[in-house]
């Protein structure tokens, strides 16, 4: 760029982010490496897929990898997790008696230690260096524990369930009894709770179609009802509903039953004015009602919620009430002032999305971004399909568009004989593996 001098206007700091972010007028050179490996990810065929399987462990609800991609976990429905080595394909150990009821979710907090969450309302830590017992079991939910997360910078694990709360779990102080904890947030009909790359957001989906961002975020603040400043709302919605105390949505066989119990905000709420210009509190919520495309005069349920690895975007996979239609949307987060002043602002724009294949009605399908955050590889039917922003796998930023346009699919990959309920990409390999209902697990990677 032609003199980037502090005393440019935006200075010298500025034209640097915006390279790191991709928006300035020079390249980052990590791009062509991005490049090569969506190029392999598009060459992967389905015949170079490797089935994992040990015996009868019920469906693969989720799966993850170890951050240095050395290790492959299987979260499985009968009470059973499994590890493999991701590069020799080869079974590395059951944990038989994980838990006593299925296995929902899966987080490493390094390269070793990882958690797990259950239906049986408890969190297991584990440590892969001895697998034989678990490091402590975390009690406080009420009900089925759905999603982990986990904050590099305090230590902090942060785990939601069915019971409609977040729990944050001090990992400083554990012990073989278990770990401090607290009750951070209360919501009904929860459903995926996710953290911000650099943990400045907390996003929650609820199987009524809201998606709350809670802002500025303080981790180490609980919120009681009411103690926090609601920001804006795209459509007006039930503080019960938000913020109640009671009962979290009906259990049911891999989802909860839709529901949409929404009415309007209370004058005074709404008429409150917003802080967050120009200097916000901590923990301001904010509620969304995210647009789904043919899904406008009907309610929705948001299944899955992941997010770009990079912190631009926020990645929805959303069925309608009725289990006849699913979509996957992409929602681009936008920041600063409002457009229109005048009028209530999202800071959530839908640049992408793409119509699912309604098959496994009442499981959730787990999807996911690259690591690169360039493709989205999404359960289709009895397989996955990688998606991309364009036809040359271009980042975001690179290609958005004024209206919401259609994902692009890439490479469709078929290799199992029941619906695909999960996928996810290596961190650190050119690989993804998928999980299905009857339990198989399955690796695609280029052959050479």
């Amino acid at each position: 760029p032609s003199d980037p001098c502090p005393g440019a206007p935006g200075g010298l700091f500025a034209w640097l982010r915006g390279r790191c972010l991709g928006r300035g007028a020079a390249v980052d050179p990590a791009r062509d490496t991005f490049g090569a490996m969506t190029g392999l990810y598009g060459a992967i065929q389905p015949a170079d897929s490797v089935s994992l399987s040990t015996r009868t462990h019920g469906a693969v609800f989720n799966l993850e990898y170890s951050p240095d991609g050395s290790v492959l976990t299987v979260a499985c429905e009968q009470t059973e997790v499994l590890l493999f080595d991701p590069i020799s394909s080869k079974h590395i150990k059951t944990l038989s008696e994980a838990h006593e009821d299925c296995v929902n979710n899966i987080r490493f907090l390094d390269n070793r230690l990882f958690a797990t969450c259950s239906d049986d309302t408890t969190i297991a830590l584990w440590d892969l260096r001895k697998l034989n017992t678990k490091v402590c079991t975390l009690h406080g939910h009420t009900s089925w524990v759905k999603n982990i997360e986990y904050d590099t910078n305090t230590r902090l694990l942060v785990t939601s369930g069915f019971d409609g709360n977040v729990i944050i779990w001090d990992t400083n102080r554990c012990t073989e009894d278990g770990c401090p904890h607290k009750k951070f947030f209360h919501t009904r009909f929860l459903m995926r709770m996710r953290l911000t790359p650099d943990c400045s957001k907390m996003l929650i989906s609820t199987s009524s179609g809201y998606l709350l961002i809670l802002h500025d975020l303080d981790l180490n603040k609980s919120l009681e009802v009411g103690s926090y400043p609601i920001l804006r709302a795209r459509r007006t919605t039930s503080s019960s509903d938000i913020t109640s105390s009671g009962s979290s949505g009906p259990r049911a066989v891999g989802s909860p039953c839709h529901q949409n119990n929404s009415g309007p905000l209370s004058e005074k709420t709404l008429s409150r004015p917003s802080q967050r210009e120009g200097g916000s509190p901590r923990n301001s919520l904010e509620v969304l009602t995210p647009e789904v495309p043919g899904e406008r005069d009907r309610g929705n349920c948001i299944t899955s919620l992941q997010l770009h690895p990079k912190g631009w975007a926020t990645l929805l996979r959303c069925s309608s009430n009725t289990d006849d239609q699913e979509w996957t949307c992409v929602y681009e987060f936008q920041e600063g002032a409002p457009v229109r002043p005048v009028s209530p602002r999202c800071s959530l724009r839908l640049t992408h999305c793409i119509e699912e294949a309604n098959v496994g009605r009442g499981y959730i399908k787990e999807l996911c971004f690259s690591p690169d955050g360039r493709m989205i590889s999404s359960p289709h039917g009895f397989g996955i399909r990688l998606l991309g922003f364009d036809s040359q796998c271009s980042e975001l930023v690179d290609c958005l568009p004024r209206e919401a346009s259609p994902l692009r699919e890439i490479r469709s990959l078929y290799s199992h004989n029941d619906v695909v309920l999960t996928t996810k990409f290596s961190p650190t390999h050119c690989q993804i593996a998928s999980g299905c209902l009857s339990g198989r697990v399955s690796l695609y990677q280029p052959k050479f």
